[in-house]
């Protein structure tokens, strides 16, 4: 079947095998691998996109879900040559340890920020609820959330 859709801000068109997930899409037929495949289940946000810029987790969703839409993932968010700034406060802050919750994190943020653009530390601790960072360094990745929130006129993605 024929998928059509925008990828990070271009018009795509997939030849896929119906029931196949957004992630598969994305990560075979698009071949954009930056998006992770963590527990096939939902539960761990390591699959996060955004579609129509909201998050939603990949990995349980079905391409098809996607016709006709607008799906972001983390290497549509840098813009004319410029990490986004949630990208940036990830670096500035080391919010990451072994990197593969972090393009989930950080997509998860975007729409965090999108829809609450000053949020306290406890609505940013909701916001990321469903995200899962196994190494520890969830303290920074808080910190990196509320820097890029600080940052007046920056796009949000």
């Amino acid at each position: 079947m024929e998928l059509k859709f925008r990828l990070n801000g271009a018009e795509r068109r997939l030849d896929i095998p119906p029931k196949l997930t957004l992630l598969d899409a994305i990560r075979d037929y698009a071949g954009l691998t930056g998006t992770k495949y963590g527990c096939g289940e939902g539960q761990c946000g390591a699959c996060t996109v955004l579609l129509d810029g909201r998050a939603v987790k990949s990995c349980i969703l079905p391409a098809t879900s996607a016709q006709g839409r607008e799906v972001t993932t983390v290497e549509g968010l840098a813009a004319g040559g410029r990490l986004h700034p949630v990208q940036q406060a990830f670096l500035d802050h080391s919010a990451f340890q072994c990197g593969f919750c972090t393009p989930g994190m950080i997509t998860g943020a975007v729409a965090l920020l999108s829809q609450n653009p000053s949020p306290s530390e406890t609505e940013i601790r909701a916001g990321l609820q469903s995200h899962v960072c196994r190494c520890g360094t969830y303290p920074r990745i808080v910190e990196a959330v509320r820097a890029a929130s600080l940052l007046k006129g920056a796009p949000r993605g």
